[in-house]
């Protein structure tokens, strides 16, 4: 009798399937689409009826659910309510964990880039960096939604990673989970007229930070030029860089985003400042491969406007937008509906954003182990301050400030 409800429900389910199909293809796909939905019918009753153990049908809908869903790209999922949940706190800007924005590169999880003033960034994790266990379980063949899962958890635990890097070498990590933290914007004078602003993700209070931290630097006789850091800028919510966009731009298409459907079609624009906030001098943003989503929208928008000069290596490649549509008993679905595509119609999804002047920074590294070690005995304060006073020891921004000298100087030039 057990047996006869099981095969009950399968049929059922199975009908229940090619109904709902029905309604939304088209006549043309109709029968491919009814052959493809017999043959998963006939195995779930095969494994309902003949499998080693009793499973449960609710696992198997599930199982396939989540197939479904991961081989359309590496960024559609099934989000459990625990995941929904954890989603909705992190981008409002705080989570627990380690701080690291990964991907699916190759079937293989890889390090966009970490987060500033984590754990993951003070132990020297780096964009591209493969991670190959965590913990002792291997991530062949794991879902990105698995691996965050895995790297998550309580405040003071840890975590080992052990991870590929360059392709040749092989490193174990362990490090303590803690607070992910809320701010997103750093800023400093680094020499009179000239300002450095760093966002290391896209929050809600992005736009809020970076007003203030600007009007802190323009305060004391105004500035004459700003470098913008977006290096291992993992990304965030595309509001935010809509809204960053926005703040440096008086006019014209920040991003298009361009789906399947009408409803994943949409332009944003950028609204003239008000006086009190006409950031009129040059900027030169830095990017590099761990600038991602988000990050490259802001890049895209101010380099096609010419209102920025991009300087560094040529970024992620992230352009898709995912979609989290809310669904019944608190789960989510996690799907990628769009691409996005600078002012100038590219879209950089898989391509990255090709910089104006490409200068890498070889083997000077932001932190070297001395100041790591400085860092991990300080509280986080400390630490931001140390982050800002490498700067003058940093490559790239430190060739962003010459040119931005030399700007000012070629434009006295009378000709």
């Amino acid at each position: 009798m057990k047996n006869y409800k099981k095969l009950i429900l399968a049929s059922l389910f199975g009908c229940l399937i090619i109904f709902l199909f029905s309604q939304a293809f088209s006549v043309e796909k109709r029968e491919d689409t009814f052959k493809a939905l017999r043959l998963f019918s006939q195995v779930f009753r095969l494994i309902e009826e003949n499998y080693v153990t009793e499973v449960n049908p609710k696992d198997l809908i599930f199982g396939a659910i989540d197939g479904m869903l991961s081989s359309l790209d590496p960024h559609s999922s099934l989000m459990k309510p625990e995941e929904f949940k954890e989603l909705e706190i992190e981008t409002k800007g705080s989570f627990t964990g380690i701080g690291i924005e990964i991907t699916l590169k190759d079937d293989i999880i890889t390090v966009v880039a970490p987060i500033e003033d984590t754990p993951a960034w003070r132990a020297g994790i780096r964009p591209g960096d493969r991670i190959l266990k965590i913990d002792e379980k291997s991530t062949k063949g794991m879902k990105i939604s698995e691996a965050v899962k895995l790297l998550r958890g309580p405040k003071g635990t840890s975590v080992k990673l052990t991870i590929l890097r360059n392709d040749k070498d092989i490193i174990e990590l362990t490090l303590i989970r803690d607070v992910i933290p809320i701010k997103s914007v750093k800023a400093r004078l680094l020499e009179p007229g000239y300002g450095y602003v760093r966002i290391s993700q896209f929050q809600e209070k992005t736009r809020q930070e970076l007003v203030q931290a600007l009007k802190d630097l323009e305060k004391n006789g105004g500035i004459k030029g700003l470098i913008l850091d977006l290096r291992n800028n993992p990304g965030g919510l595309l509001s935010s860089a809509v809204e960053v966009s926005d703040e440096f731009l008086e006019s014209g298409i920040i991003v298009s985003i361009k789906g399947r459907n009408k409803a994943n079609q949409m332009e944003f624009k950028a609204d003239p400042n008000p006086k009190d906030r006409k950031h009129k001098y040059p900027i030169i943003i830095l990017i590099n491969q761990g600038t991602a989503s988000a990050a490259e929208i802001v890049t895209g928008a101010l380099k096609d406007h010419k209102r920025a000069l991009v300087l560094g290596t040529k970024s992620f490649g992230k352009g898709s937008v995912q979609t989290v549509i809310p669904i019944e008993d608190n789960y989510a679905v996690r799907l990628t509906t769009a691409l996005y595509y600078t002012p100038s119609g590219i879209s950089i999804n898989k391509q990255g954003i090709t910089p104006d002047i490409e200068i890498s920074q070889k083997e000077i590294a932001m932190r070297d182990h001395k100041s790591v070690k400085e860092e991990e005995a300080s509280n986080q304060t400390s630490r931001s301050m140390l982050f800002l006073e490498s700067l003058d020891r940093d490559l790239q921004v430190q060739m962003a400030l010459t040119i931005l000298k030399n700007l000012e100087i070629i434009s006295q030039l009378k000709y």
